[in-house]
């Protein structure tokens, strides 16, 4: 980590710098670079999103930025008193210094104009209130009053003020603290982290749509584990999330237990984030045992059972997806067929049938690489012998699927014959009868009776409508051709 506590030359690798001090300038204002792209840059870590803070207006300096760039167009949002503009891949943020005060059940707060001093104290953390001068004698100028840059040596989250008034301000700032420490792996400070813990139930007046932008968030660090396992102790999960935290927890009965269904997905979730950064497969390891808290029975002589937590798991998806506002379109179809077919290549590795692999490339899709990945994640035995067994037998499910796939084309199942062409051929009405011919022509292609083929679908077609006594005839043969 750098030790300078002046930072000219960093500014000067970037023009737009210069662009930007030179319309504070023009205009007379005091202006600093502020938040977390200071804080990136002295971690190294890459960040296109710049705030900028004048003691003045900063809509005012935007529209001069703007023009000074060639005319890029600024957009300006009143009702914070803040304009942003984007400059090649880099969105630049502009707002005059203030001051904030907030009531009890809001956490909107009275915004007043105020000083840098004044900016930097309604900052969340001390790591986000680091600020860089712009001005022309301190250019370049740290400014920390708080000690962050002590912090991030220790790898720290602490708060500018008593941790009590910053959540008590905004309680959105418990969830993003535990998403800055996930992200960046650094440790809640003690004092901060028994605050959250007194103040959780204060989330319950944050928008859930705030909520889960944070979670989204924690989720698609590296190992989300970490973040989860911070909101569970601090309570915050518990205000939004009860039925992960109804996965916590080991019962006996008769000496026997199940294993801790809470820290089992969070291990699944870390094993498939180190193979996948997509949030929705992600979101599929999270809730792919949720109904296992509703469906967990002791059978005598057995022991735990989740018999069909699979298939309730997946009822439960979209009202959860509702309650947290989360897209309720092929996204939440994704994680639900997830649910739905997480155990299917479990049971086929004791039972590779070609049939049955059909039914599972039939129903999975385009989707089965991703189920797939899953299914590996999800085997978390400490048993280094019962791991390497299931992975052999996991081998051997995806070898039978490669050969049923090439064989039988079922991955992306078409009807060899469409409803509409049965309409048409036997010159019958649309109704029942054209799904249940389309079905048994389906199953007869998924049990291996005839092949995923046209000819072979027609022949069994016209069988079909021969039983059924629908019609005597058989198939036009210019009909066949088509």
């Amino acid at each position: 980590m750098a030790e300078k506590l002046n930072f000219a030359e960093d500014l000067a690798s970037f023009p737009v710098f210069g662009v930007v001090r030179e319309a504070a300038k023009e205009l007379g204002l005091d202006a600093y670079v502020v938040g977390g792209y200071v804080r990136d840059l002295i971690l190294y870590r890459p960040n296109k999103d710049i705030d900028f803070v004048c003691v003045g207006s900063g809509v005012q300096w935007a529209e001069r930025v703007g023009a000074k760039l060639g005319g890029v167009p600024v957009t300006v949002f009143k009702n914070f008193g803040t304009a942003m503009l984007r400059h090649g891949d880099y969105e630049l943020e502009f707002v005059g210094a203030r001051k904030e005060s907030y009531r009890y059940d809001s956490r909107k707060p009275i915004v007043e104009d105020g000083t840098l001093e004044d900016d930097q104290k309604r900052r969340d953390f001390t790591i986000n209130a680091l600020a860089i001068s712009l001005n022309e004698q301190t250019y370049g100028d740290l400014i920390d009053p708080f000690g962050g840059v002590e912090h991030l040596k220790q790898k720290m989250i602490k708060t500018p003020l008593e941790p009590a008034i910053t959540f008590s301000d905004d309680p959105l700032r418990m969830m993003r603290a535990v998403r800055f420490a996930a992200q960046l792996d650094f440790d809640i400070d003690a004092d901060t982290f028994q605050s959250i813990v007194e103040q959780q139930e204060r989330l319950k007046i944050v928008s859930m749509e705030r909520v889960i932008e944070e979670l989204n968030k924690i989720i698609l660090t590296p190992f989300p584990s970490y973040g989860f396992k911070l909101l569970f102790r601090s309570g915050l999960l518990q205000q939004f999330f009860p039925e992960m935290v109804a996965l916590h927890g080991v019962e006996y009965v008769d000496n026997k237990a199940h294993k801790d269904n809470f820290y089992h997905t969070l291990q699944v979730l870390d094993n498939v984030s180190t193979v996948s950064y997509d949030l929705w497969l992600r979101w599929a390891a999270i809730l792919h045992d949720i109904a296992k808290p509703v469906t967990k029975r002791f059978e005598q002589g057995h022991g735990w059972t989740f018999h069909g937590h699979e298939e309730k798991g997946a009822r439960m998806v979209p009202g959860i997806f509702r309650r947290f506002k989360l897209p309720m379109d092929e996204k939440m179809k994704f994680v639900q067929k997830l649910v739905r077919l997480h155990l299917r290549p479990i049971v086929l590795a004791y039972d590779v049938t070609d049939s049955a692999v059909r039914r599972l490339l039939f129903e999975a899709g385009d989707d089965t690489d991703a189920l797939m990945k899953l299914c590996r994640a999800d085997i978390t035995s400490k048993n280094a012998e019962k791991v390497k067994k299931f992975l052999g037998n996991f081998e051997r499910v995806e070898q039978k699927m490669r050969e049923v796939e090439e064989k039988d084309h079922v991955r992306n199942f078409q009807p060899p014959v469409t409803g509409d062409e049965i309409i048409r051929m036997f010159n019958l009405p649309p109704g029942p009868i054209i799904g249940e011919i389309k079905e048994e022509i389906k199953e007869a292609i998924l049990e291996g009776k005839i092949r995923n083929d046209r000819e072979e679908a027609l022949g069994l077609l016209n069988k079909i409508v021969a039983e059924k006594g629908i019609l005597k005839n058989e198939l036009n043969p210019n009909e066949r051709q088509k």
